[in-house]
C-alpha cells in the first residue's frame, strides 16, 4: 500500500505546469507621479470611515406612543447603563451619566442610589461630592444636600472647595448661623489664607467688625506671615483704628525676623502706613532701620522707595543719604555677584569712608574690609594678587590714620604677611610699609625684625635699599656694611649695589675700601650694567688724580669691549689730563708742551681706534668715531690738526635695498652707507683688475 504522500506526488506529476505555478499579483506601473490637485490626508480617510461605520450602527429614532413602549425603553436603557458599570466599575463618568439620566426620568430615588454607588467607588473624588450635592440642591432636597456636604467635609476636610460651597449653600438659604458654624468647623482645620479671608469677608458683609477682628487674631496666629499682618493692619485702617493698626505693625516687627524673605515688603508697607498718617519722621526711621538690618541683596525695592520718600519729604542731606544707600545696594550686588572684583570693593570702601567722616560708623567699614580681604585670589600667581594686596594696604592705613588703633594696624600687617606665599612671590611694598609703621611708633627693634624677615624670606632690591637707608640715617655704619655684604651675596651681578657700596665707603673717606670694592666688582664674571660700574670706577680714580690707574682701567676695559664710546672717552680723558693735573698755574711754555703731549696721546688713541674699525664691519661706529675726532681737533684750536682726520673721513652714499613684505611683494628701502678712502682705492684696483681680465678675454675670443 502506498502512502498518501506518494499518491499526491503522482497527482501533481500528471497536472499541467500552468496549474501548478504560483501566480503573484502583477505590479502596476504608476504612469503619473505628480501630486494630485486635491490632497487627501490619513486623518480625513479615518474620519470618513468612522462616519460611515457609525451611520450603519446608529439605531433608528424611535417614537414612544404608549406606556408599554416607555417602560421597555426605560428598562433597556437601564440595562445598558448597568452593563457599562459591570464592564468598567472604575469609570466615574458612567455613574454620572447614569445618575443624570435617572434624574431626567424624574426618578430621584434611583438617581440618589446611583450617586451613592459612585461615592462608594471613589469617595476621595471631591468632584463627585460636588455634583451629588448640586443634584440634591437643584431638586430642592435641602436636608439631603446638607447631609451630602457634611459627609463630604468629614471625609475630605482639606478640600477647601467643599467647605466653601457648603457655607455658600447655607448663606443662600439664609441660615447665617449654620454658615458661621461651617466656617468655624473649617477654621479648626487651619486652612490657607484664602479660607480665613473668606470667613472674614462673610462677617464683614454683616458688619460684624468685632467678630472679624477676632478672626484676624486667630488668622495671624495660624499664619504668622507678612501678608497676614499687612491685611490685618489694613482692616484696622479701614475701620479707622489707626493706633490698633500701628500696634499690628509693631507686633509684626517683633514676631517676624529681619531674615524673613518678605521683610522688605513689610517695612515698605509699615513706612507707607506712617506716611499716610503724616508721621514723616516715623516713616524715615522705619526706612533707615530696615536698610541697616535687611540683607542688601533683598533690599532693592526698599532703596527705591526710600529715595522717592526723601525726594518728597526730605532735605538735601536726606536725599544724599538715600542716594548713598542706593549706591551701597548697587555695590553689594556687584560684590555678591563677583567677590573677586577688587575694584568694586575699592569703590564700596571709598563710599563708606567718605560717609564715615559724617557718621562715624567705623565698625561697618571694618566689617567691609574683613569681607573684602577674605576673598583671596584662587591662584598663587603674582598677577592675580597685585590688585588684591592693596586692600590690605588700605585697611592698615585706615586703622592707623583714621581709627588710630596701633595694635589693630599691627595685626593687619601681620595677617597680610602671613597670608602671602613668600616662597612663590612676595611684595616688597607690604614689608616696607610694615617696617615704616614700626619706625613711626619708635619701635626700631620691630622694624629691624620685619626687614630681617623680609631679607630672609623674600629678598628684594627695594628692601635692601630701604634697610640700608634706615641704618645709614641712624649712623649704624657696621650694620650698613653687613647689609651691603648680604646684598651683594644675594645679587653679585647688581652693579647698582656695587656702586652704592663704593660710594658709601667714599663718603666715609675710606678710599682703599672703595677701590677694593670696585676691583672686586669688575672681576665678577656677570654684571647687569658693567658700563655704569666702569664709569664710576674711572670717575673715582680721576677724582683721586690717579691717572696711571685710570689708563690701566681704560686698557682693561678695551680688552673687554671695543665700543667706540670707550675709545672716545679714553681719548677725551687723555686730552683733558692736563686740566685734571691742575697745571694751569705752570709757565705758558711748559703748559703748552704738556698740552701738546696730551693731544698726542689722545690722537694716538684715535689712531688705534681707527685701525681697529678699519678691519671690522662697523662702518657707522667708525664714521661716528672720526666725527668725534674732528670735533676734538677743532676744540684744540691752534694746537689741533684737522687735516689729519680729513683724509680719513668717509663719503655718505644713499642706497636702496629690497625688502620682502608679508604679501610676497618686494619693496625698496633707502639707507645711508659709508665709503672710506682706503675702501675706494681697493675698489678702483678691483675695477682695473676686472677690466684687464675682460680685455684678455676679448683678445682670446678674437684669436
Amino acid at each position: 500500500m502506498s502512502s498518501g504522500k506518494d499518491s499526491s506526488d503522482r497527482t501533481l506529476a500528471y497536472m499541467p505546469r500552468k496549474d501548478t505555478e504560483v501566480r503573484l499579483p502583477r505590479t502596476t506601473r504608476v504612469k503619473n507621479k505628480t501630486p494630485a490637485a486635491v490632497q487627501i490626508t490619513a486623518e480625513q480617510i479615518l474620519r470618513e470611515a468612522r462616519e460611515r461605520q457609525e451611520a450603519e450602527i446608529r439605531p433608528p429614532k424611535q417614537k414612544i406612543t404608549d406606556s408599554t413602549e416607555l417602560s421597555d425603553y426605560t428598562l433597556r436603557r437601564r440595562k445598558e447603563f448597568e452593563d457599562q458599570i459591570r464592564r468598567a466599575r472604575w469609570n466615574v463618568q458612567v455613574y454620572v451619566k447614569y445618575a443624570e439620566w435617572e434624574e431626567s426620568q424624574k426618578d430621584y430615588a434611583r438617581a440618589r442610589s446611583v450617586w451613592e454607588r459612585a461615592i462608594e467607588g471613589d469617595y476621595k473624588n471631591h468632584t463627585l461630592w460636588i455634583k451629588y450635592a448640586e443634584f440634591e440642591m437643584k431638586n430642592k432636597f435641602v436636608n439631603s444636600a446638607r447631609n451630602v456636604w457634611d459627609r463630604a467635609v468629614t471625609y475630605l476636610p482639606r478640600v477647601d472647595q467643599l467647605w466653601y460651597k457648603y457655607a455658600h449653600m447655607e448663606k443662600m438659604l439664609g441660615n447665617f448661623a449654620g454658615a458661621r458654624h461651617v466656617f468655624e468647623r473649617w477654621m479648626n482645620w487651619s486652612p490657607d489664607q484664602e479660607g480665613w479671608l473668606c470667613y472674614i469677608n462673610f462677617e464683614l458683609k454683616f458688619n460684624e467688625f468685632e467678630r472679624a477682628r477676632s478672626i484676624y487674631e486667630r488668622f495671624i496666629l495660624c499664619h504668622p506671615t507678612v501678608s497676614a499682618y499687612i491685611l490685618y493692619a489694613k482692616f484696622e485702617m479701614k475701620c479707622g483704628q489707626v493706633e490698633l493698626a500701628r500696634k499690628v505693625y509693631e507686633r509684626a516687627s517683633e514676631v517676624l525676623g529681619d531674615e524673613d524673605e518678605e521683610a522688605e515688603s513689610f517695612y515698605v508697607a509699615f513706612a507707607e502706613f506712617e506716611e499716610r498718617c503724616k508721621e514723616v519722621e516715623r516713616a524715615r526711621g522705619i526706612y533707615k532701620y530696615a536698610l541697616v538690618h535687611i540683607p542688601k541683596e533683598r533690599a532693592e525695592a526698599l532703596y527705591q522707595k526710600f529715595v522717592a520718600f526723601e525726594k518728597q519729604y526730605g532735605g538735601k542731606e536726606g536725599i544724599e543719604d538715600a542716594l548713598i544707600g542706593k549706591k551701597r545696594f548697587e555695590y553689594e550686588e556687584e560684590v555678591r555677584k563677583n567677590p573677586l572684583n577688587y575694584d568694586s570693593w575699592f569703590d564700596y570702601l571709598r563710599l563708606e569712608e567718605e560717609e564715615e567722616t559724617c557718621i562715624g560708623n567705623k565698625d561697618r567699614i571694618r566689617e567691609i574690609y574683613e569681607r573684602a580681604v577674605a576673598n583671596v585670589p584662587p591662584a598663587e600667581e603674582k598677577r592675580y594678587w597685585q590688585r588684591y594686596i592693596y586692600l590690605w594696604i588700605n585697611y592698615a592705613l585706615y586703622e592707623e590714620i583714621e581709627t588710630k588703633d596701633v595694635e589693630r594696624t599691627r595685626d593687619v600687617y601681620r595677617a597680610c604677611l602671613k597670608l602671602i606665599p613668600h616662597t612663590k612671590f612676595s611684595f616688597a611694598k607690604i614689608w616696607l610699609l610694615a617696617a615704616q609703621f614700626e619706625i613711626r611708633q619708635l619701635n626700631l627693634t620691630g622694624a629691624r625684625q620685619i626687614l630681617g624677615n623680609a631679607i630672609g624670606k623674600a629678598p628684594k632690591d627695594k628692601i635692601f635699599k630701604k634697610y640700608i637707608e634706615m641704618e645709614l640715617q641712624l649712623a649704624n655704619i657696621d650694620r650698613c656694611r653687613k647689609l651691603y655684604d648680604r646684598y651683594l651675596e644675594w645679587s653679585p651681578e647688581n652693579c647698582y649695589a656695587w656702586r652704592s657700596y663704593a660710594e658709601f665707603e667714599m663718603s666715609l673717606s675710606e678710599k682703599d675700601r672703595a677701590r677694593a670694592i670696585f676691583e672686586l666688582a669688575i672681576s665678577q664674571p656677570v654684571l647687569d650694567m658693567p658700563e655704569l660700574l666702569w664709569k664710576s670706577y674711572i670717575d673715582f680714580e680721576i677724582s683721586e688724580k690717579e691717572f696711571e690707574r685710570t689708563r690701566v682701567l681704560y686698557e682693561l676695559l678695551l680688552d673687554r669691549t671695543k665700543h667706540y664710546k670707550v675709545w672716545v672717552s679714553f681719548a677725551k680723558f687723555e686730552a683733558s689730563a692736563a686740566e685734571h693735573k691742575g697745571e694751569e698755574d705752570q709757565e705758558e711754555e711748559a703748559a703748552t708742551e704738556t698740552k701738546k703731549d696730551c693731544i698726542r696721546r689722545a690722537r694716538a688713541i684715535f689712531v688705534r681706534a681707527n685701525a681697529y674699525y678699519k678691519d671690522s664691519a662697523h662702518k657707522e661706529e667708525r664714521a661716528t668715531l672720526l666725527e668725534d675726532w674732528v670735533n676734538m681737533e677743532t676744540g684744540f684750536g691752534s694746537l689741533g690738526d684737522v687735516s689729519v682726520v680729513q683724509s680719513l673721513l668717509p663719503k655718505k652714499l644713499k642706497k636702496r635695498k629690497a625688502i620682502s613684505t608679508e604679501d610676497g611683494s618686494t619693496e625698496y628701502q633707502e639707507y645711508i652707507d659709508y665709503l672710506f678712502p682706503d675702501e675706494s682705492q681697493t675698489t678702483n684696483l678691483k675695477i682695473l683688475e676686472a677690466a684687464h681680465r675682460w680685455k684678455k678675454q676679448k683678445a682670446g675670443e678674437c684669436v
